[in-house]
């Protein structure tokens, strides 16, 4: 099923970050979705799925694709390599459509893909990225002062796919408090003992010390299988974005829920 939540690498030379799925800069601008995909299939079987790419600006967009492996931390950092795949990497399943590709001004086409899995593949996931970006035979330079810089950047595209009817396995290993992206936060600790990623989710009521109440949203990070990483909970306000102002001890009442399972929330977190 593709997410409709983005786990998205952006790598630029030069460039800004406009939104989550797109890269623009002076000479590459490009837009793709969905930036993730979560498939499920067996030994044996061919996946056959497209990403949507749009070219938003006004000239012929040259761009080049390519597969990469990726890791990521127990604290939450994504790594991408790019070069031969890595033990045990599912990439040499992967078939693409082609390395290089046009998108006409201001419009957008299906830039396909195939993962063919192997009669002999185990129950497990496989993962990797697709490389979306800029050309580097197209790439248009950039001047600052006396110096000429390439202009370009890619997007990478998150694939996972179950195969053989691998799942996550969460435990619930309690609350704490951490101090996450310079906000003292709740957090769930949670393992996966399964052999897929795993992702929790919930809505949880909290009051603070003095007294107010509100809700509390749990992060739908990943999990990896064999990872335990501390999960954020956030106070949303009421336009969607994270807030952190609330006074510690914090009680939390809920239900944070996976695939395959769930915990009931009922702690005081000092």
């Amino acid at each position: 099923m593709h997410s409709k939540n983005s786990l998205i690498f952006l790598s630029l030379v030069a460039a800004a970050l406009t939104a989550p799925g797109a890269a623009q800069a002076q000479g590459f601008a490009l837009h793709v979705s969905p930036p993730r995909f979560e498939l499920k299939t067996k030994p044996g079987e061919k996946l056959r799925e497209a990403i949507q790419v749009t070219n938003p600006s006004f000239v012929l967009g040259r761009y080049a694709a390519h597969t990469a492996d990726w890791t990521l931390s127990e604290l939450g950092t994504l790594q991408f390599s790019e070069g031969d795949p890595a033990a045990g990497s599912c990439r040499p399943w992967v078939r693409i459509e082609r390395r290089q590709f046009t998108v006409p001004a201001n419009a957008t086409r299906a830039y396909r893909f195939e993962v063919l899995v192997p009669d002999s593949a185990p129950a497990g996931e496989c993962r990797f990225a697709l490389m979306l970006g800029s050309d580097p035979a197209a790439e248009q330079g950039v001047r600052i002062g006396q110096a000429s810089f390439p202009v370009g950047g890619q997007i990478g595209v998150i694939v996972y796919v179950a195969v053989g009817g691998a799942q996550p396995k969460l435990v619930f290993k309690g609350l704490r408090k951490e101090t996450v992206d310079s906000a003292v936060l709740p957090v769930a600790v949670i393992e996966n003992t399964g052999n897929a990623h795993g992702r929790p989710e919930g809505v949880l009521r909290a009051t603070d010390a003095s007294g107010r109440e509100f809700e509390m949203t749990v992060s739908e990070i990943p999990i990896l299988a064999g990872q335990t990483r501390s999960v954020p909970i956030n106070l949303v306000n009421a336009d969607g974005k994270t807030a952190g102002k609330f006074t510690f001890p914090l009680k939390l009442k809920g239900t944070i829920e996976w695939d395959g399972g769930k915990q009931d929330i009922d702690e005081t977190v000092r």
